[in-house]
């Protein structure tokens, strides 16, 4: 049988000996929740088939099984070798939504909570020689108050900006085989001004450490340490300095041994500043010509058909003449991320906040834990250029809970990872943040244009902002704008109303853009959205990605000089 997905799950750090599990699996719906109970993990009758990766609601899974599902269940068998036995045995899932258990030959492995981020569990002393079971039990209940669950919608059917859910397994399982003396994690500081690359690796027993790196092929730096364990540092001149740069990602390759374990990995040099209302990439002005992706397809819902898909989506944007895009409501696979780091595509890494109110004290415990993994996950990629944990938050200023939970966040972001920007929320009401983003979708570019010309003399036009008061001393970026429905057959919604013609579209598309590619203070855009997703349909594709509009034109508008750009030189 084919596997489906079967490409490498995480390109950061690939080992040779792996395996992937995705394919099928046995499956069953537990309308009660009471599977634990009844020893499901032991002993249970299975009702269905399912093929894993993709969520039981999608089609590619199987089942297609639409209504709300409280906990679902997995099982499937897998062998190991002696040799694999020997070694230490990870299993890995690249996401599983919401809170999950899992069990090897009856043995319980682990426990995570959180819909997006990758986890692990090392299975050494559950699995045996020959053949093994795996079971899974996944708890997803959407209405629950305080679960972080994006767009998927909390009704029966999609509805407004809401749309189909994704329950349980959404991303690859895996099993990776690695010595017992092994690399945990590997973290990247490049350093354009002393032509070198910072290493930063996890280790786990004691050896020696070798970091080599090329770039198309040629060696061009390497470093060793001796004996070494825990956490360990070092510093790798380079021979040739390649920035990765919009449009251009230059990526070295690097090949991490430490005893008998090696691994594969790479990075990019480029450098992220802010100073006053700049953004700076590799010390130069960037307009971020950004677009909304909401990662949706009509066959997987969250999870892509092929890794190709992945690829095409990119395209699709620079075909538009975008050279990023805001990862909206979810945390996207490393898969995506790869591929937007070869194109020297631009995103900003988030998070599927809603479903979290954050005036209550315990949507902590619900976003910090899962928001950090990803952080830490995703610390790698170049394209990254900024992270958002949330969207669109509207304290209750009469309870401070909700600043101080994005505050807080806010902080251990940076802590976490001082190289990158962070937004503390997009959209609405900042408490802290480093780049100052508003969303925005008036119609008219006249108006548009106005009502931020304002920005010229230091002041915010949107005194939600912040506490009500605007910072205009940041950059400033209309990180949603446009939304402009079309839909010939008057189905679905949009903002505003729909254009009477392909012309009238491409008029209005042309008067808000250009208000913004023409305000000198303005250093970016995020137009809503790249393709339709279900009811909303206000995308420049199509839901299956067929485009609306005559692409050249769109290209053409998009990607026009900058005003911002010129006047930082």
């Amino acid at each position: 049988m084919t596997i489906p997905r079967p490409e490498h799950p995480q390109p950061q750090l690939v080992r040779p000996d792996w395996l992937n599990l995705n394919g099928q699996w046995d499956f069953s719906i537990d309308a009660g929740n009471s599977g634990r109970e009844r020893r499901f993990f032991a002993d249970h009758q299975y009702e269905q088939k399912i093929t894993v990766p993709f969520c039981p609601e999608s089609e590619l899974s199987g089942v297609h099984h639409q209504d709300f599902m409280p906990a679902v269940w997995y099982r499937r068998q897998f062998q190991i070798t002696e040799a694999q036995a020997a070694q230490t045995t990870l299993l890995h899932f690249g996401a599983v939504d919401y809170a999950c258990e899992v069990w090897v030959n009856g043995q319980s492995v682990g426990t995570h909570r959180g819909g997006y981020a990758s986890f692990s569990f090392d299975i050494s002393a559950a699995v045996k020689l020959g053949e093994n079971t795996v079971v899974v039990w996944a708890q997803d209940e959407v209405r629950t108050p305080g679960q972080p669950h994006g767009k998927q919608s909390t009704t029966y059917a999609s509805r407004d900006v809401f749309y189909s859910r994704v329950t349980g397994i959404w991303q690859t399982v895996w099993l990776e085989f690695l010595p017992r003396t092994h690399i945990v994690n590997v973290q990247y500081y490049p350093n354009l001004a002393g032509q070198s690359i910072g290493v930063q690796v996890q280790l786990k027993g004691t050896a020696s450490l070798t970091v080599d790196v090329s770039y198309a092929g040629q060696s061009c730096g390497t470093a060793t340490v001796q004996g070494q364990t825990g956490v360990v540092t070092l510093n790798v001149p380079l021979t040739t300095l390649h920035l990765w740069e919009v449009g251009h990602g230059r990526l070295y390759d690097v090949t991490l041994h430490y005893g008998a374990d090696q691994a594969a990995s790479y990075f990019g040099m480029r450098d992220i500043q802010i100073k006053g209302n700049q953004f700076l990439l590799n010390g130069q002005p960037v307009f971020q010509r950004l677009v909304l992706d909401q990662g949706y397809n009509p066959q997987g819902i969250y999870t892509a058909p092929t890794d190709q898909f992945l690829a095409d989506d990119i395209q699709l944007a620079l075909k538009a003449g975008f050279n990023g895009a805001r990862l909206h409501q979810k945390v996207f696979e490393p898969r995506f991320l790869y591929h937007c780091d070869q194109a020297g595509f631009i995103v900003w890494g988030e998070y599927g906040n809603w479903g979290t109110d954050v005036d209550d004290a315990s949507a902590l415990s619900h976003v910090l834990p899962e928001w950090l993994e990803v952080v830490q996950r995703d610390f790698n990629h170049p394209s990254i250029i900024t992270w958002c944990p949330f969207n669109e938050t509207l304290q209750n200023r009469d309870r401070p809970t909700g600043d101080i939970l994005l505050q807080t966040i806010y902080a251990l972001t940076k802590q976490a990872d001082p190289t990158r920007p962070c937004i503390d929320t997009s959209g609405f009401t900042h408490t802290v943040t480093d780049i100052y983003d508003i969303h925005d979708y008036i119609g008219d570019g006249d108006e548009l244009a106005e009502k931020y010309g304002t920005l010229a003399q230091g002041v915010l036009p949107d005194v939600r902002q912040i506490n009500g008061q605007g910072d205009a001393t940041k950059p400033v970026l209309l990180s949603e704008y446009g939304g402009i429905r079309w839909s010939p057959d008057d189905s679905g919604w949009g903002y505003g109303d729909q254009p009477h013609s392909v012309a009238d579209f491409i008029a209005r598309y042309r008067g808000i853009t250009n208000a913004l590619l023409n305000n000198p203070q303005m250093c970016g855009f995020c137009y809503t959205q790249l393709y339709d997703v279900e009811q909303e349909k206000n995308g420049l594709y199509t839901y299956d990605r067929q485009p609306k509009f005559d692409l050249p034109t769109i290209k053409a508008i998009t990607s026009a000089p900058a005003t911002y750009e010129g006047a930082l030189l």
